[in-house]
């Protein structure tokens, strides 16, 4: 139980990489928030959690504006009896085909994009962290993305709000150490996601194979190393950004050469 006595609220943690986290961080002892927008999912994570014997709230949360983004964190607070971890794992933007080059990019796209990416976790952080102080210790894990550094051409949008992540979370780490406040940042290689992927093929599965020296990612992947940055047992740790991606920041891969 590496995460008995906290508090974690986990955006976007109806499906995919937030459910991993939310559900490990539950398991783990943690008492967890899951929030988003599609209720039927959601009510399924928070069930399962609840079946296996941990604690789960579900918040239904559209973390376009600052106003929800507000109210979601001071909810969180008041239904858990407090808020030691922020996980951002909301996303927009990486499988939307509306994202594009510069030239052919949408305003509403790229606005939208940074929206959610980008500034939803400013404002979540910026409610979050007076619950942290009063606690006297508090962590925060932002995902982010391989992307912010090693770019895939069409997703101008994406890219740059996850380099802006990258940033928020460095600012943070800096003005909130002292207070022992610390922000981390999870960059993901490829993983495989349940909706995106239930129909790959096998010559595009073998290509993504290639770029990694292990294999690709899970969800669970990510959920495990966001234990660790969230647990007391990471407390040396604040404003690294840690690329999990099956080696591919370290070698070309095989598909390059």
């Amino acid at each position: 139980m590496r995460l008995a006595g906290e508090f974690a609220l986990v955006t976007g943690s109806t499906s995919g990489i937030g459910r991993a986290i939310a559900e490990r961080f539950a398991a783990e002892g943690a008492a967890v928030v899951v929030t988003g927008r599609d209720e039927r999912r959601g009510s399924t994570v928070v069930k399962g959690i609840r079946g296996a014997g941990g604690r789960a709230e579900l918040l239904l949360a559209d973390l376009g504006s600052e106003p929800a983004c507000v109210e979601l964190v001071e909810r969180a607070a008041a239904a858990l009896g407090g808020l030691t971890v922020l996980v951002n794992s909301a996303v927009a933007g990486s499988v939307d085909t509306s994202d594009a080059a510069v030239t052919e990019m949408p305003t509403d796209t790229w606005e939208q994009t940074l929206r959610v990416n980008l500034s939803a976790p400013m404002w979540c952080c910026r409610s979050a962290i007076p619950h942290m102080l009063r606690a006297g210790h508090g962590s925060i894990i932002n995902v982010s993305s391989r992307q912010a550094e090693r770019a895939a051409p069409g997703f101008t949008a994406y890219i740059a709000s996850k380099s802006g992540l990258n940033g928020l979370t460095r600012a943070i780490a800096v003005d909130y150490a002292r207070h022992g406040v610390r922000c981390n940042t999870i960059s993901p290689g490829y993983v495989l996601n349940e909706r995106r992927d239930a129909d790959m093929l096998p010559a595009r599965q073998a290509r993504l194979e290639s770029m990694h020296l292990t294999r690709l990612g899970a969800a669970d992947d990510v959920a495990y190393a966001a234990v660790y940055l969230a647990s007391r047992e990471s407390e040396f740790l604040t404003g690294i950004n840690l690329p999990l991606d099956g080696g591919s920041s370290a070698a070309r891969g095989l598909v390059l050469g």
